[in-house]
């Protein structure tokens, strides 16, 4: 029976969860290259074709997904037997900005906890200026928020396209103010949405802010009101009522990651946060 190497099981494991060798590279630390070598030594050494690669996909093979689950399994006792010797626990404070945290961030955090157990991320939610402030006064290690104008800092992660979103039971009367949801006054989504609506000759009242991203997206649900949100985080059941209504154009919003770690395994971690994070965008939806 051929013995594994724990390095390579690792960087199938890796690609197979975000799909893409240059992202599971950057999750590692690493290069494609040396990706690519250890998956060639990897499959050579048990005899079996693990993914599939072309120029545009890569995916599992069928053998490739009856290993996933033992290689999992593998890295997981591998992890384990070693970190009575050598880990200690560790903490970090990350900032996700309201606008920028989909759906996906539990799965992501659960699964950055089961790749590293003795690393505890405390998360904090708000607005991208209120985390940025903390960021730089020491508060918080790393924060992942929306572009301020103001600075040019920060590795980009992502560019998410904005749009008026309102739920189905929304109806707006012309000649009416038009009824808007907000994180917070002090946002900078909340700043760009009312410049844009003043600038156009539009007249808005603000009847939702504050409470949290929920209460925002729990009023675009219920058709209490309209949100600029990006495609990826609004209600499942929100549409892009901006072309019917007329109202101006949203830019895309550019999603940035600051960091401030030093320790080596914490930085592994936010890195792997971090290539997950671009994987699991989800595809803009048709306006």
């Amino acid at each position: 029976m051929p013995t594994l190497d724990v390095d390579s099981v690792r960087a199938f494991v890796m690609v197979a969860d975000l799909l893409s060798f240059t992202r599971a590279a950057s999750a590692l630390g690493t290069t494609q290259g040396a990706i690519s070598v250890k998956l060639k030594r990897l499959e050579d050494h048990i005899g079996h074709r693990l993914l599939e690669r072309t120029p545009r996909l890569v995916r599992l093979s069928s053998q490739g997904a009856a290993f996933l689950e033992g290689a999992r399994d593998f890295l997981d006792a591998h992890d384990r037997a070693l970190a009575g010797l050598i880990a200690q626990p560790r903490r970090f404070a990350l900032g996700i900005s309201a606008y920028v945290a989909g759906p996906e961030v539990p799965s992501l955090l659960a699964r950055l906890h089961a790749h590293d157990p003795h690393l505890t991320i405390e998360v904090e939610f708000d607005t991208s200026r209120r985390l940025m402030e903390s960021f730089d006064r020491g508060r918080i290690d790393a924060a992942i928020i929306q572009r301020d104008d103001d600075r040019r800092d920060g590795e980009t992660l992502a560019h998410e396209r904005l749009g008026w979103f309102a739920g189905p039971a929304f109806r707006h009367c012309p000649g009416q103010p038009l009824r808007l949801a907000t994180l917070a006054r002090s946002c900078r989504v909340r700043h760009l949405t009312t410049r844009a609506l003043d600038m156009a000759g539009f007249e808005w009242v603000e009847v939702f802010h504050g409470g949290g991203s929920s209460a925002v997206l729990a009023a675009v649900s219920a058709g209490l009101a309209v949100a600029a949100l990006s495609y990826r985080v609004a209600p499942a059941d929100a549409v892009d009522i901006g072309a019917k209504l007329g109202l101006p154009a949203l830019p895309d919003a550019e999603v940035v990651l600051h960091s401030s770690l030093t320790d080596p395994r914490s930085r592994e971690a936010l890195r792997a946060l971090a290539a997950a994070f671009r994987e699991h965008r989800a595809p803009s939806r048709a306006a």
